[in-house]
């Protein structure tokens, strides 16, 4: 157990000890170790399943303005940014929006999910401190038995970075295009057995979208204002240990929203102004207390209780009649696990997590009746959320170099509903009655990992990836007018079965990671082009590469690469739209689904032109993807270069500097196609940030 322990104190003193430092292969030391899989540190070799790890150095280097920035650089992962700081995902699977888009990836800090289960935030990603992070990890598909609903696609667990072992005082400050400023803050220092880190960091920026009341009339930019606080205390005892983390973050963004019309992001006004009053206001705070107690040599014991409240208020511009939508959730949890070495090299980690939750929704439209949407309140409901959930986690030593994984988790989730407003349809909103519901979700693990060499390994990987449904897709029914409720769709558990196969090599030289998926998913509850709800199945396979070379002392090349489908497995005759214009959504089994590019890449060309000084260029490739169930309408896909570096002038004084969309050009972010017409979230022009980080 002691073992274990010092890997964990190893990445934190890795990472303080070298925070700056551009050497690549230096780097990839830290990628060796990883906490997410089983709460503590482990070897990746040793990890049956895919697990990529982002540096505190490559954090540092990226300097992301929005979470895509730095997430799109691991291999089966495409995070599109909306506006501001809005977005939507995709790891291993299409991009997801609604309940799906919350409900089917699991966000973290230090292990924790940063929201509850069945209250995800489709823009989850902008509620945590991702650009003072000591390291950020992804797992792509299905993750251990150490976590259950939501990582069904994959997780992304953000690591608090640790105090530093002595004085460390830092300001950076930046400035980019469209009134973009940024200023970051940082203190840590460790004394005896007790170490800090306080870490705070503000942004503003007018936009690079332009907002109007009126046709021709441009009134004000749609930027925002952000800020986001993390304060950490280690206290590291002969026996006891305690990790604190608070953390808090705050949003008031003015929203521009999508920009209608086929190919309008390549007009250089239409894809810079929208008739859009829209806004988002949000705000999250977490607290949580790890306390590892070594019960002996070979046994820890582990309890982390935590709390954590979120409030957002928005406009849902993407809805016909954009209503008003406030909703708020707070809850309070606890992570108790036993964590064990027996004889022969085995492992096992006995677990349960507990949670319960108080959440309220209210949605409500101010403006005239449209495509049935009608004026006045929608939806106003209260719903309490319990979840109990054991587990088991082992690892044997079946041979010298071959280790088998396996793992079971049972999760119990009962939500209590209680609807504030009269029951039954109002327009396209139906309105469920008072009630209970329960679900059960088992999900089994089984892996194995056989070392061909010190360096080199193979594994495959079976899990199961189970969620319960997210409260908006149980309350807050949509369907046309005159629709059987019960074909309006009622969602049931979603699971999903993983299978996986990979190769893995680390050390010096040559580094690699290469693995294919196939993946089943029942139970798929989403809403169609048309905002119908839709229940059914899909597959998806497909093949990545995570690769790094270093090609001398000074060059090194980087390439993370997927190449995916991701299918329909039923058919669907949608009912007629409100709107007459607008066809059916047909759905046949084999389509892909909507926003699900067959190839996507990110490849990286570094070069460390001096000690501690790196410059990168990086080539951002999306291949064409389809925007509707039916296939019949497509996005043509984008290449966009970026150039970034950092010079280190003395050991005080550190300039940087980046070059977005470097060949300026037009882009979406995000193409969709809704109610009849193509809409897009545009790329951002080319643009020079430029600053400096400054230490005393």
């Amino acid at each position: 157990m002691k073992k274990r322990q010092k890997l964990s104190i190893l990445v934190a003193i890795a990472s303080a000890q070298m925070s700056g430092l551009a050497i690549a292969e230096t780097d990839y030391l830290l990628d060796e170790l990883v906490v997410t899989g089983t709460r503590s540190g482990a070897l990746l070799l040793e990890q049956a399943g895919n697990t990529a790890r982002i540096s505190e150095q490559d954090i540092d280097l990226v300097r992301a303005d929005h979470p895509n920035e730095i997430v799109n650089r691991v291999p089966g992962v495409m995070v599109q940014r909306g506006n501001g700081q809005e977005h939507l995902t995709s790891i291993r699977s299409p991009v997801l929006t609604g309940g799906a888009g919350a409900g089917s990836f699991l966000y973290l800090e230090d292990g924790i999910p940063l929201r509850a289960a069945g209250f995800a935030n489709v823009n989850g990603l902008f509620e945590v401190n991702h650009e003072q992070a000591g390291g950020i990890e992804v797992v792509r598909g299905p993750g251990s038995a150490l976590y259950g609903s939501n990582a069904v696609h994959g997780m992304i667990n953000f690591l608090t970075r640790a105090p530093s072992l002595d004085l460390e005082r830092q300001i950076d400050l930046s400035a980019g295009p469209h009134d973009l400023y940024k200023g970051k803050f940082t203190v840590s220092d460790t004394v005896g057995a007790h170490g800090y880190r306080f870490s705070i960091n503000g942004t503003t920026d007018g936009g690079y979208t332009n907002r109007s009341n009126n046709p021709g009339v441009i009134s004000r930019k749609a930027g925002y204002d952000q800020q986001k606080m993390t304060f950490r205390h280690d206290y590291t005892g002969e026996i006891d240990s305690f990790t604190t983390v608070f953390s808090a973050t705050n949003l008031n963004q003015e929203t521009q929203g999508y920009v209608p019309g086929k190919r309008s992001y390549r007009s250089s006004r239409d894809s810079r102004t929208r008739f859009s009053n829209s806004y988002r206001d949000a705000k999250a705070t977490r607290l949580s207390v790890r306390w590892d107690r070594e019960v002996s040599d070979r046994a820890t014991f582990s309890l982390t209780p935590y709390m954590r409240h979120t409030e957002m208020e928005f406009l849902m511009d993407f809805l016909p009649g954009q209503p008003v939508e406030k909703n708020r959730h707070t809850s309070a949890g606890l992570l108790a696990a036993y964590d064990i070495d027996l004889d022969g090299g085995h492992r096992v980690i006995f677990g349960t997590d507990f949670e319960y939750t108080r959440g309220r929704l209210s949605e409500e439209q101010f403006n005239p009746a449209q495509a049935g949407f009608l004026p006045g309140l929608h939806y106003d409901y209260k719903v309490d959320a319990t979840v109990v959930a054991p587990y088991v986690h082992a690892e044997w030593q079946l041979a010298e170099r071959t280790r088998m994984i396996t793992g079971l988790r049972y999760e119990f989730t009962r939500y209590d509903y209680d609807n504030r407003t009269d029951e039954g349809r109002f327009g396209n909103n139906f309105r469920p009655d008072d009630g209970k519901d329960r679900f059960h979700n088992v999900s089994p693990k089984l892996g194995l990992v056989q070392m061909l060499t010190d360096e080199m390994s193979v594994f495959v990987n079976y899990a199961r990836g189970n969620r319960a449904p997210q409260t908006t897709d149980l309350y807050r029914l949509r369907s046309q007018p005159g629709l059987d409720e019960a074909r309006a769709g009622r969602a049931n558990s979603e699971k999903m079965d993983s299978i996986e196969l990979g190769v893995r090599r680390l050390g010096q030289g040559l580094q690699y990671e290469v693995t294919t998926y196939y993946m089943k998913k029942r139970d798929y509850f989403f809403r169609d082009s048309n905002n119908d709800n839709v229940n059914g199945k899909t597959e998806h396979y497909g093949v990545e590469l995570a690769l790094f070379y270093p090609l001398s002392e000074q060059w090194d090349v980087a390439a993370n690469v997927t190449f995916a489908r991701h299918l329909f497995d039923f058919d669907y005759l949608g009912a007629n739209p409100v709107n007459p214009l607008v066809g059916p959504t047909n759905i046949s089994d084999g389509n892909y689904l909507p926003s699900s590019p067959r190839r996507m890449s990110n490849i990286r060309l570094g070069w460390n032109f001096l000690q501690n000084s790196r410059a990168e260029l990086e080539w951002v490739h999306v291949d064409r993807y389809y925007v509707t169930e039916s296939n019949n309408q497509s996005y043509s896909g984008h290449d966009v270069f970026n150039l970034r570096a950092f010079h280190s002038v003395n050991q005080n004084l550190t300039l940087h500097a980046r070059v977005h969309n470097l060949f300026d050009t037009s882009y979406a972010e995000r193409a969709d196609f809704n109610n009849g017409d193509f809409r897009y979230f545009v790329g951002e022009r080319r643009g020079l940030h430029v600053g400096l980080t400054y230490s005393f």
